[in-house]
């Protein structure tokens, strides 16, 4: 039986994302706008054990939109992994009178969901926030639009200054051990070669392929490489360079948390707003438990504990494309 829903609470938790601002927004407006009290929780499931809640109304959420980062802040809660935490977690939720959650955040934000769902019978609803792109189920994440556009903005203004010298320029972005920023952004950027963690490293055949291109007199050269990729980095794989080409000027480039930053992208914002309205209908519904994504410009809904990390294979379309047009 569903339950009657009057009060949600709404938090960010694990890393933050450009567009959280814009689904907390969607979620607030729409919350009330359905007649529902609307509840938020800062610090994520920090906030909420340690009963850091205030109550949310339209005003609230003015003039967010454009804004990276997160108004409620965000944490990684170690006290929530464990059941005496979720049951102090459940104690504030019920002093409040808040009957469900939504939760924007990532694969290990949803496992927390579960288990505290399974135990203290609160409907949760995810909302896919991950600059990584790597999660199951869909098309989008919240974040990961801006944080390519900010990377292909960063590489080309660093391969100006690449052509100006004649160097190999090796630029390593963000991703945990998803390749996607890698992927995009070296496509767009027109990378020579970019590394993975969705594909084992050829360390040999980059070298072959770099001393090809010297013997061309083509030197220069770029190179993306994934944070997670198995070789170890972009500081291995310049290592790794310079000893087989001595001769060369090489240059690390690790772009790091800027990619987290700035205003998010038009994209950014819609699917924010898309899936922030969603959540508050699925409680409003029955659908429970579930992540809101959107999978071939239609919303999905996926089970919750199905929101697992997307280990699925690089097309191998897209590894041709790479090859060729870098020749």
């Amino acid at each position: 039986m569903n339950k009657e829903i009057k009060k949600i609470g709404v938090l960010t938790s694990g890393g933050d994302a450009p567009g959280m601002n814009a689904a907390i927004r969607a979620v607030v407006r729409t919350g009330i706008y359905f007649g529902l009290d609307v509840f938020g929780i800062r610090r994520g499931f920090q906030g909420l054990i340690e009963e850091d809640i205030f109550q949310m109304d339209s005003r609230s959420v003015a003039n967010i939109i454009q804004r990276g980062g997160t108004m409620l802040k965000t944490a990684r809660c170690k006290e929530f992994y464990e059941y005496e935490g979720r049951k102090k977690a459940y104690e504030v939720l019920k002093k409040k009178g808040i009957d469900g959650l939504v939760i924007i955040g990532g694969d290990g934000s949803f496992r927390g969901a579960v288990n505290f769902s399974q135990e203290f019978d609160i409907p949760c609803i995810g909302i896919a926030g991950t600059i990584d792109k790597d999660i199951q189920g869909t098309d989008f994440t919240i974040g990961f639009d801006t944080a390519v556009n900010t990377a292909v903005e960063a590489i080309d203004k660093i391969r100006d200054t690449m052509e100006a010298h004649d160097r190999i320029f090796i630029i390593e972005v963000m991703g945990r051990d998803a390749g996607y920023i890698a992927l995009h952004s070296g496509i767009a950027t027109g990378a020579e070669n970019i590394l993975i963690p969705e594909r084992k490293t050829d360390m040999n055949s980059i070298i072959l392929s770099l001393q090809e291109k010297e013997r061309r007199k083509k030197l220069v050269n770029l190179i993306v490489v994934a944070e997670g990729d198995d070789f170890g980095g972009a500081n291995e794989v310049s290592k790794f360079v310079k000893e087989n080409i001595p001769a060369a000027e090489v240059r690390v480039c690790i772009l790091g948390h800027i990619q987290r930053g700035g205003a998010p992208s038009c994209m950014d914002r819609l699917i924010a707003s898309r899936m922030g309205y969603q959540a508050v209908e699925s409680l409003l519904k029955g659908r429970y438990n579930v992540f809101v994504g959107i999978l071939n410009n239609k919303m999905n809904y996926i089970p919750l504990e199905n929101a697992v990390k997307n280990k699925g294979k690089v097309s191998e379309e897209w590894l041709k494309i790479i090859k060729i047009l870098a020749t």
